[in-house]
């Protein structure tokens, strides 16, 4: 699932027109990007939530087939957050565990190899953290032994041994067990169940990303991004402009 149902606010008047995730860089709307690694790394179903400018979204993606993958919307009339936001979709997912992203988030990961260590490790859900020297700032994840999260933003487990602290880059797998106490169509934060799951017991992990992330959430991190792309931090080989039709290998 990609996240593509935030107003961008932080971003205006840019967003005042078109959607972020649309927003281009490198010649590629974002959340382009995030559609082609999903297909890169053998995600081919792909439901896009929406509300602020939703009908430009979809009028661009379409049903995927240009980029080899099938995409679904989920509509939210009132926009949900993100637990609200995946609480919505969640008939899509038929009781199996999902990724999901942000669609204004550029990021460079080995989306295979965290769906192997969340299979692997058995987990309830793995979020993708970061090491930032801001993290409190971001909202700060605790992580203890064999890459449990004690806490998230200070809520959770106690704990007697040192906690590593991470920033959570909004990249995600959970089982939609999870999703049960959420209520449908109200507004809510997905931090929420996962609290509530570390509290239960249950096992919620953190996978250390390494590569490239921005989030593109002001204009000066919008800038730095097309120059990073530039730099060749990050790059678009493997990846398709907007215009270009057909599936993507």
């Amino acid at each position: 699932m990609i996240l593509a149902a935030g107003l961008g606010t932080r971003l205006r008047p840019l967003t005042n027109t078109i959607p972020k995730p649309l927003l281009s860089v490198g010649g590629t709307p974002l959340i382009v990007w995030n559609v082609l690694l999903m297909k890169r790394h053998g995600f081919h179903e792909i439901v896009v939530n929406l509300h602020h400018l939703g009908p430009m979204i979809e009028q661009a993606l379409g049903d995927g087939s240009k980029f080899g993958v099938r995409i679904m919307y989920s509509q939210e009339p009132v926009i949900l957050g993100t637990g609200g936001g995946i609480k919505q979709a969640e008939h899509y997912f038929s009781g199996e565990p999902v990724l999901i992203m942000n669609g204004d988030t550029l990021v460079e990961l080995d989306l295979g190899a965290l769906w192997d260590f969340h299979h692997t490790r058995q987990a309830a859900a793995t979020l993708v953290l970061r090491e930032d020297s801001d993290a409190a700032q971001w909202g700060l994840v605790e992580v203890g032994a064999n890459d449990q999260i004690l806490r998230i933003t200070g809520k959770g487990l106690p704990s007697p041994s040192p906690a590593i602290p991470r920033m959570f880059a909004g990249i995600h797998i959970l089982h939609p067990r999870l999703l049960r106490q959420v209520p449908k169509g109200v507004p809510s934060s997905i931090i929420a169940p996962y609290v509530a799951a570390i509290e239960g017991g249950e096992r919620v992990l953190g996978y250390d990303l390494q590569g490239y992330w921005s989030d593109i959430g002001t204009a000066e991190r919008y800038t730095q991004a097309e120059k990073d792309t530039r730099a060749g931090l990050i790059r678009l080989a493997d990846r398709q402009p907007l215009e270009t039709h057909g599936p993507h290998d």
